[in-house]
C-alpha cells in the first residue's frame, strides 16, 4: 500500500508539473546523449526497506526499467564493490556513511547532477562523486515519565549527578552512531575544536555518568522500554518513536546539533550508467525529497521541502557544521582517547 501511495503521489506532481512524458527529476546533462540506453539498473545498499521502497518503485515506472537491488550493511556493500572493481555488477550504491565513500573514492565515477544546485549548500555534493540526499542528527532522547521535573535542554544538563546511572550510549569505538555523537559533543563543546581539552574534560565527566552498551538500536529501545532515563541516540528512530506514540521526547542540543548526510554514488565502470545518473537525479529531485520530508523519518537535504509535525523544523535547530574531513583523517586517534577516558572511568 505505501508502494502505491508513493509512486501515485511522484505520478500526479508529474502530471501537473510537465506535458511530458519524460519525468521533471532533472535536466539534460551534457554529452548524456551518447550514453546507451538500457533496461536495468543494479543497486547495492544498506537502506531500510522505507527508503527503498519510497525510491525504487518510483524510479522503475518512470522510465520502465528492472531495479535489482542487492540489500546488505554498509562493510559488505564496500567489500563487494573492492572484490569487483575490474568487472563491476552494481551501478549505484544507495546509502551508507559519507566518510566511508571518502576512503573509497577510486570505486566511484565523478557526478553532479543538475539538481544538486537545489540542496542546502552544506550538503552538496562538494566531492564530485558522493550525492548526499537525506540527513541524520545527533539528539538526546528522554524517557517523559522517568525525567520528572527534571529540565534537559543540552548536553551539559546530562551531568547532572541525579542522572548517575540512568543515562546510555552506545560505544564511540564500535557504533558509528555513538562515534557521531562524539564528535558532535567535540565540535559542540569545543566550538569546532576537537583537540579542545575542556571539551575532553566534559567527555571524561559525562562518560562517568553513562552506561556503554555494544548496540545503538539498544539505546532508544532502553529509553522507550524504561530501562534508561536518557539516551545518546540519533534522529531517525528517535523520531519514529515519537510518531508512533511512545513516552519519549527528542531533544536537539542548544550546544548545537550536527547532521551527517547518507551518501550515494556510481559505480565506476557501471554497465547501465544512463540508469544510473537517472537515479542519481531522482532521490535529489523536488518530488522525491518531498516524499522523504512527509513520509518518512528521515531528514531531506533539500531546503524548502515539507517536513511532518512530528518533526521539529530545521529552522529551529540549532545546527553547527562537522569538520568531515578532519574527523575521517582521525577517527582513530579521537577514537583512542575516549578508549583512555572509559579505562579510568572503570
Amino acid at each position: 500500500m505505501f508502494k502505491k501511495l508513493v509512486i501515485l503521489m511522484i505520478l500526479l506532481i508529474s502530471l501537473v508539473t510537465a506535458c511530458t512524458t519524460e519525468p521533471p527529476v532533472s535536466e539534460e546533462v551534457p554529452e548524456e546523449e551518447t550514453l546507451e540506453e538500457t533496461d536495468k539498473l543494479v543497486i547495492y545498499s544498506p537502506n531500510s526497506e522505507n527508503l527503498l521502497d519510497a525510491t525504487i518503485p518510483v524510479f522503475e515506472e518512470m522510465y520502465g526499467v528492472e531495479v535489482e537491488v542487492i540489500s546488505a550493511g554498509t562493510g559488505e556493500v564496500f567489500k563487494r564493490l573492492q572484490g569487483e572493481v575490474n568487472n563491476p555488477y552494481a551501478d549505484v550504491v544507495y546509502g551508507g556513511a559519507y566518510a566511508t565513500y571518502m576512503i573509497n573514492e577510486d570505486l566511484f565515477e565523478k557526478y553532479v547532477s543538475p539538481n544538486d544546485s537545489k540542496v542546502m549548500e552544506a550538503y552538496r555534493n562538494t566531492t564530485g562523486f558522493i550525492t548526499p540526499y537525506v540527513l541524520d542528527g545527533s539528539i538526546i532522547l528522554i524517557n517523559k515519565s522517568l525525567i520528572g521535573d527534571m529540565e534537559i535542554n543540552g548536553y551539559k544538563d546530562l551531568l547532572n549527578p541525579e542522572l548517575s546511572g540512568k543515562i546510555v550510549s552506545a560505544n564511540p569505538t564500535a557504533s558509528s552512531s555513538a562515534y557521531a555523537h562524539l564528535t558532535n559533543m567535540l565540535a559542540a563543546i569545543g566550538d569546532g575544536d576537537y583537540e579542545s581539552e575542556e571539551a575532553w574534560a566534559f567527555v571524561a565527566d559525562l562518560f562517568a555518568n553513562t552506561v556503554v552498551i555494544d548496540s545503538s538500536s539498544s539505546v532508544w529501545k532502553g529509553v522507550r522500554d524504561g530501562e534508561y532515563t536518557v539516551g545518546l541516540s540519533y534522529e531517525d528512530p528517535s523520531v519514529t518513536l515519537v510518531r508512533d506514540g511512545a513516552d519519549v521526547e527528542v531533544i536537539y542540543m542548544e550546544e548545537g546539533v550536527v547532521y551527517l548526510p547518507a551518501g550515494s554514488g556510481i559505480v565506476k565502470g557501471a554497465k547501465n550508467m544512463l540508469n544510473a545518473q537517472r537515479f542519481i537525479d531522482l532521490i535529489i529531485s523536488e518530488e522525491i525529497q518531498n516524499v522523504f520530508g512527509t513520509t518518512l523519518t528521515n531528514r531531506p537535504v533539500m531546503a524548502d521541502v515539507e517536513t511532518p509535525a512530528y518533526m521539529v523544523p530545521f529552522s529551529e535547530i540549532n545546527v553547527i557544521q562537522e569538520d568531515m574531513e578532519y574527523v575521517y583523517q582521525n577517527k582513530e586517534a579521537i577514537q583512542d582517547r575516549f578508549k583512555e577516558i572509559w579505562v579510568s572511568n572503570q
